[in-house]
């Protein structure tokens, strides 16, 4: 099993979270809540307005999101339907736990050095300059204030 920390449309109550609970796909299971220990730039781009977190660490802010642990078919799948490696990147990042629901209660998530847990993360280090110039979010909702609603696979 791997862990994969999700900040987009996978999350719970979000566009594409459907992908998360199919079976036929693999096993994920929530495990619970963090956010990165670094701050990166979450932005939403394109056409379809994709939330992308950008691979600058250092810049932007802690990006919140649900912390889950994937077989290695669901890992297969999230690779493919993330466009990996060409539109993001499957990068090892370090997480904070915000919030923590796997077995054990807090006690595996606290056998790491301050809650801090290593996760694969979608980033990308492949997107055009102007999108360093795009609204920085510390977490995103397809529905949020921003007014840029996720256009689903299916619509495009």
């Amino acid at each position: 099993m791997a862990r994969v920390f999700v900040y987009g449309t996978l999350k719970k109550g979000q566009p594409n979270y459907k992908h998360m609970i199919n079976t036929a796909k693999g096993l994920a299971k929530f495990q619970g809540r963090g956010r990165t220990v670094e701050k990166y730039p979450l932005v939403i781009a394109g056409k379809y307005n994709i939330p992308y977190m950008l691979n600058i660490p250092g810049t932007g802010h802690h990006v919140a999101g649900e912390i889950y642990s994937v077989d290695e078919q669901m890992l297969q799948f999230l690779d493919e339907f993330e466009g990996c490696p060409d539109m993001y990147q499957r990068t090892l990042m370090r997480i904070q736990v915000v919030e923590w629901e796997g077995k054990g209660g807090t006690g595996e998530a606290r056998a790491a050095a301050d809650g801090v847990l290593e996760c694969f993360v979608y980033s990308t280090a492949t997107y055009p300059p102007e999108w360093v110039g795009l609204p920085y979010y510390d977490s995103y909702d397809s529905s949020g204030k921003h007014g840029l609603s996720y256009v689903l696979r299916e619509s495009r």
